[in-house]
């Protein structure tokens, strides 16, 4: 397929609205969350209304990447039939929610002439087009494609540039992509289930439509996913996303340096961690004591004893550690301009007593903790910021997003040339129409 059978002039399918089901799901590290929602016209435009949800502990993944096909298809399978039950509907495809293969950002302006001295339908896609070649790096994922803006001659700030007049097009192409064999991995375990991938999007990004406003997402503003292996990050600016990243850090980071520091079991440190973690100082946590049980498996060893002020000195260097890489990743992709006075902290490992002021502290941005909008049909325990990103893909379905790439991730392998090859026998105007489109 060429790149011009990557888009299509309205965007992307699934906001754009024929009322059916659709399924969501989120493979993490920690946990696998499926929601499948049925999208239903109104006056006002489609309507999501989330009517099976189900969510297990993850197995076979660490760091968003796939470490046992297995178990992670099984964990996947067991989510989706839960799901599948609660709503008496069953699912063929799923949109996948993910940071496998840490996510990440290239911006590219392409320019080129008009011809015909009015912007038609051919050149709008003739620039995307360009665009899309010049980020195709071998061994990634395109995932998404968004024009963050459109420039005819030297009008700047154009959203939709077709029947303008002018001689010179250009946009500012944000294009997300991913290491591609982690991605492949993801969806071959999901293949395992009888399930088709109809897209793949971007946790970061997916944690944004669901938690920012939409002034917070015009004015400016940084979307920190705290996750259990990794933090990702998205940098929102005139309504569009402009930056992701993905940190191979998170909660469960935090969780070991408890299990090392209080010389306990993992499990034990998580739940430590829930109960009485903070960054916070208080005056008694010298004197408030909190019980351990040992890492021995002897049945008759007693619980540790240790003050509540030792586990805070554990757990607040991690958490600065964490938004010290945020701030110096933003810094050196020069979103510090551009990333707004707001902060919004997500993700399941963002409800510690103190993270939002310590992030806010450090990024020297106005932080608040960040939780889904809400939807219809959507229980309590499922509107915590630990569903974030889950939430951000049904949010997605009723929202006009500006993403140009539909369908499954583009795979760009080691032998694919940059450039479009020529069908053979091509000739005539079919044939210079192609040359053109490869020649800016």
């Amino acid at each position: 397929m060429g790149l011009f059978g990557l888009f299509s002039s309205s965007g992307n399918e699934a906001a754009g609205g024929k009322p059916g089901v659709f399924a969501a799901l989120e493979v993490g590290a920690a946990k696998t969350v499926c929601f499948i929602v049925k999208t239903e016209a109104t006056l006002t435009g489609t309507r999501p209304r989330v009517i099976g949800v189900s969510h297990q502990s993850s197995a076979g993944m660490r760091a968003g990447a796939v470490v046992d096909i297995d178990a992670a298809a099984g964990v996947i399978r067991t989510a989706v039939d839960n799901a599948e039950r609660m709503a008496k509907q069953a699912v063929s495809s799923v949109s996948l929610v993910t940071t496998a293969g840490a996510p990440a950002s290239t911006r590219v302006t392409v320019e080129a002439p008009v011809p015909g001295r009015q912007v038609s339908e051919r050149d709008r896609n003739r620039v995307l087009a360009a665009g899309l070649q010049r980020c195709a790096e071998p061994g990634r994922a395109m995932l998404h494609a968004i024009p963050v803006s459109w420039r005819v001659d030297e009008n700047r700030g154009v959203k939709d540039p077709r029947g303008m007049a002018g001689r010179t097009l250009a946009v500012d192409l944000h294009v997300i992509s991913a290491a591609a064999d982690p991605v492949r991995n993801l969806m071959n375990a999901v293949a395992q289930c009888r399930l088709e991938v109809s897209e793949v999007i971007a946790a970061p990004y997916a944690a944004g439509l669901s938690v920012l406003a939409e002034d917070e997402a015009l004015l400016g503003a940084t979307v920190i996913d705290m996750g259990a292996d990794t933090t990702s990050v998205a940098v929102f600016a005139d309504g569009v996303p402009v930056h992701v990243d993905v940190l191979p850090v998170g909660g469960a980071h935090v969780t070991r340096d408890i299990a090392r520091g209080l010389t306990t079991p993992v499990h034990a440190a998580e739940r430590i961690k829930s109960l009485y973690g903070s960054v916070l100082d208080s005056p008694d946590d010298d004197r408030a004591m909190i019980e351990a049980p040992p890492v021995s498996s002897d049945p008759d060893a007693g619980m540790n004893q240790h003050p509540r002020a030792l586990l805070n000195a554990i757990i607040r260097p991690r958490a600065e550690e964490i938004f010290e890489l945020v701030r110096d990743r933003l810094d050196a992709a020069g979103m510090s301009a551009v990333s707004g006075r707001t902060l919004v902290l997500t993700g399941g490992a963002s409800q510690l007593p103190g993270l939002t002021e310590l992030a806010g502290r450090i990024l020297t941005r106005q932080a608040r903790l960040g939780r889904p909008h809400l939807l219809a049909g959507l229980g309590d325990a499922m509107k915590g910021p630990g569903f974030a990103a889950s939430t951000g893909v049904v949010a997605r379905l009723g929202k006009a997003v500006p993403d140009i790439l539909s369908g499954p991730p583009r795979f760009v392998s080691e032998q694919t040339p940059r450039r479009v090859a020529r069908p053979a026998g091509e000739r005539g105007p079919a044939a210079i129409w192609r040359w053109f489109a490869e020649s800016f």
